[in-house]
């Protein structure tokens, strides 16, 4: 496999966290590493971690700074290889046989009759996108057996019009939330890397580096009180997101005149986002939020 040294001007590590910066994405040594990796061999990138922790943006991110259209392909349970792949417009092929005058040669295989998927656009146009494929693990095995098939190669068969090679290795992002263990040969072809909830002060960083108008105060303040969330037996625990919708809102409140604690109380909404973890917090919130009264 060719190495690749230089990719859209990135050349290490440290030029990818500084690209991904500039893009509002505060990848630590261990993200940057992986993706530059991921680019300089041509291999997919596998991003495993909790739902929330900024899996989803690392690939939006690398999007923006390669000047690429992300491409995503949201798995789910029973997803198969038409919705990832092609399928024909068989209403538009009826309608053309039907339209055709007799004698007239029709190919109803054409491409303005083919409905284009997430694989096969990448699969097209390697050099102007990059591929999510989110939440691998909501898939079934059989899909996870194709998709195999699929980045061995980057080709795919369609019987009425060939074998279909990508001119060069797509980029390729996949992203699982660990529901399930993920095939050890799909992990094989992958340069794998974990993310972790970030650490405090890296968390407080990529709340004022997403939300100018978030006072550093008020970016510790929400990280201390989601670590402390994060620890209840939640059924969502909030995520890097959710904690930087939690910031604004509660500026948004007490730029309004709500006092502090009592704005980020009233703000809560933004980070928790199911009603029995509402319900499990609501009499206990004075624990994770200081000065707020009982």
């Amino acid at each position: 496999m060719a190495l690749r040294s230089t990719v859209s001007g990135i050349s290490s590590p440290e030029d990818l966290a500084h690209a991904l910066r500039s893009a509002m994405y505060l990848a630590d040594d261990g993200i940057a590493t992986a993706g530059y990796l991921s680019l300089a061999l041509g291999k997919p990138l596998l991003l495993e971690g909790a739902p929330g922790v900024g899996k989803t943006e690392a690939a939006k991110a690398l999007a923006g700074i390669l000047g690429r259209q992300l491409i995503r392909l949201q798995c789910f349970e029973g997803i198969d290889a038409a919705a990832a792949l092609y399928e024909w417009n068989y209403p538009r092929q009826m309608l053309a046989i039907r339209q055709a005058r007799e004698g007239e040669s029709l190919d109803i295989y054409r491409d303005d009759f083919l409905i284009e998927r997430p694989m096969l656009t990448a699969l097209r146009r390697p050099d102007s996108t990059v591929l999510l494929i989110d939440e691998i693990d909501r898939s079934d095995h059989e899909f996870e057996a194709f998709l195999l098939e699929f980045l061995s190669d980057f080709s795919i068969s369609i019987p009425e019009r060939g074998t279909l090679r990508a001119a060069e290795r797509p980029v390729v992002v996949l992203t699982s939330n660990r529901t399930r263990e993920l095939h050890e040969a799909l992990r094989r072809r992958c340069i794998y890397h974990y993310i972790p909830y970030p650490e405090p002060e890296r968390e407080a960083q990529i709340i004022m580096l997403r939300s100018s108008a978030v006072a550093e105060s008020t970016a510790r303040a929400v990280v201390h009180a989601v670590g402390l969330l994060r620890q209840e037996p939640l059924a969502k625990p909030p995520g890097v997101a959710e904690a930087v919708d939690w910031a604004e809102a509660a500026t948004a409140l007490a730029q309004s005149g709500a006092p502090w604690p009592e704005a980020f109380r009233r703000a809560l909404g933004a980070a928790i986002k199911d009603e029995e973890d509402m319900a499990h917090l609501r009499t206990r919130l004075p624990s994770f939020i200081p000065g707020l009264a009982a």
